[in-house]
């Protein structure tokens, strides 16, 4: 089955629109005035898991931005530049493409990942950052290594460092990634339904789509026995200079709350965690009120 890009165009009170940056061509859907919130989906989804939040923030007064990342949805889908360095450059770069100096970036999962490092990598057009469903990604490294519940949960990615086989079991089923959204959310906690599962398997129907999702996470895999991946943890090691927000699920089954707290260590300044009780890893969408009022709460409280 082949679904064609133009599927994740969804109908709504946003609009569509394609930015270029970075080199690149990125799908982004907008809605309200005001300061600019750009916000970062994760794996196995695109923009569309933002929804609630677009539309919640823009009736407050501000400008959301929900792109979809490099290899995603409805942007270009190049053979390379899939590692967190890249995905950091595209996020400024569609900062300036949208006609903005800086913005507030909120990400989860993949996206909380990409957030987390915009502060050391990107600090010029980094205003404040939020990441859902995903801890300081120095506290994630040190919580695969020494937790085996948590590097349990993360057996998926080894899943994906295999070639053309992840990529085949994404494009031909809907299968893979309904177990993913399944076995990653609370259970009985009424996510996925069938409608969200077809949504997001088809998504990733879309050509390229699955070999661009998991060349992001065969980087990481790469990177952590290479002297990129090192380096690369030494880049963002310092201290966080901006405010941070953190929600965590605490039935999250891929990133496990008790697992990988600590993030605050890296943030002297304003850092606020929020655990949603009785939540998953899909929390824009597992508790779409709790996080609109998280994000609401905490964006007013912004110099």
């Amino acid at each position: 089955m082949s679904v064609d890009a133009a599927f994740v165009n969804i109908e709504g009170p946003w609009e569509h629109r394609f930015v270029s940056a970075n080199g690149a061509r990125f799908h982004v859907a907008e809605l309200g005035h005001g300061p600019l919130v750009l916000m970062l989906h994760g794996f196995p989804q695109f923009w569309y898991t933002w929804r609630h939040q677009m539309v919640a923030l823009a009736e407050a007064g501000y400008r959301v931005a929900a792109m979809d990342l490099r290899g995603y949805g409805g942007s270009d889908k190049p053979p390379r530049g899939y590692d967190t360095y890249m995905s950091t450059l595209d996020t400024a770069s569609v900062i300036r493409a949208l006609g903005e100096q800086h913005a507030v970036i909120v990400g989860i999962g993949l996206g909380g990942w990409i957030s987390w490092c915009m502060p050391a990598l990107r600090p010029d057009v980094t205003r404040a950052v939020a990441a859902l469903s995903m801890p300081h990604p120095r506290v994630m490294r040190r919580a695969v290594w020494r937790d085996r519940h948590q590097r349990q949960a993360a057996r998926w990615i080894v899943g994906l460092q295999t070639p053309f086989v992840p990529e085949r079991r994404m494009a031909s089923s809907r299968r893979y990634v309904a177990g993913l959204l399944r076995s990653w959310s609370a259970k009985d906690g009424g996510y996925p339904s069938s409608d969200d599962t077809d949504r997001y398997a088809d998504a990733m129907m879309i050509p390229f789509v699955a070999h661009s999702a998991s060349e992001h996470y065969r980087w990481l895999g790469r990177s952590s026995i290479r002297p990129d991946g090192p380096i690369f943890m030494r880049r963002i090691r310092g201290a966080i200079r901006v405010p941070v927000l953190q929600l965590q699920g605490s039935e999250d089954r891929c990133v496990l709350a008790d697992a990988t707290h600590g993030s605050g260590a890296y943030v002297p300044g304003d850092y606020r965690l929020v655990t949603i009780e009785g939540a998953g890893h899909f929390l824009t969408e597992e508790a779409p009120e709790q996080v609109n009022e998280a994000l609401l709460t905490w964006l007013a409280g912004l110099s």
